[in-house]
């Protein structure tokens, strides 16, 4: 027989230093994604949303859990139009086989849940009661439980470490940003290429002012209001105008 609620909600609680009350609140998808988190330590904890109250928010996090399931092959549905209606029979189901996978794929170590959401948005410190139940990281490769509680120890080189973790976070959610900022610009840089290209086979095209090229080329050259072109994109651009 599987844990009863309250049992799955101290474990989580412990294990995230959350302050989770009914299981309906795993239907945000945020405590799912970080205990999976807690097992690979790759989940992008500064895209993940704990404060958030809608079901777009929700499917934002979902999907952040449905990319992790697919990078483990983990070959279980996440059943999401399910989960984000906040329904308690489902987010028990789920809850209940997270807790079955985590006991079984947990490396060991340490856990620090502070740390690796501290850079997400979420609470930075758990609540009063979930402190006192958690007591401090979990330790990976045990079952943490209410009664099993640690005593919190001094910060000092568990400091550094948690601002190591958040570094890493920030590197990470940053490279991120970049790899779609590089992805949407090569689309219209290779819009812009096919104008041009128009333009040389028929000039006329440029002279309507109300023809469709106009209008792409209104969209790709405006800018915001302050916005200067740094110096390095426009020489580079005056390197490969021809």
């Amino acid at each position: 027989m599987g844990e009863s609620r309250q049992e799955l909600l101290a474990w989580l609680n412990n294990l995230l230093q959350l302050n989770i009350t009914k299981v309906e609140q795993c239907g945000t998808g945020a405590a799912f994604c970080q205990v999976f988190d807690s097992i690979y330590l790759d989940v992008p904890m500064a895209r993940i949303k704990f404060n958030v109250s809608t079901e777009y928010a929700y499917l934002q996090n979902f999907k952040i859990l449905q990319n992790c399931f697919t990078k483990h092959q983990i070959d279980r549905p996440v059943p999401v139009e399910q989960l984000i209606k906040c329904k308690m029979q489902d987010n028990l189901e789920f809850l209940q086989w997270s807790k079955k996978y985590w006991d079984q794929y947990y490396p060991g170590g340490e856990y620090d849940a502070l740390a690796r959401r501290k850079a997400s948005g979420a609470p930075p410190t758990a609540a009063p009661s979930a402190a006192r139940a958690s007591g401090g990281a979990a330790k990976r490769g045990t079952t943490p439980t209410a009664a099993g509680a640690r005593t919190r120890t001094p910060l000092g080189g568990a400091s550094a470490s948690a601002l190591q973790q958040e570094n890493s976070g920030l590197k990470e959610n940053v490279a991120g940003l970049e790899r779609e900022r590089d992805f949407y610009f090569s689309k219209l840089r290779d819009i812009e290429l096919l104008l041009q290209q128009a333009v040389e086979l028929n000039p006329e095209i440029e002279n309507d002012e109300e023809g469709l090229v106009k209008h792409i080329q209104a969209i790709l050259y405006s800018t915001e209001e302050g916005f200067e072109i740094p110096a390095e994109v426009e020489a580079q651009d005056d390197q490969e105008t021809f």
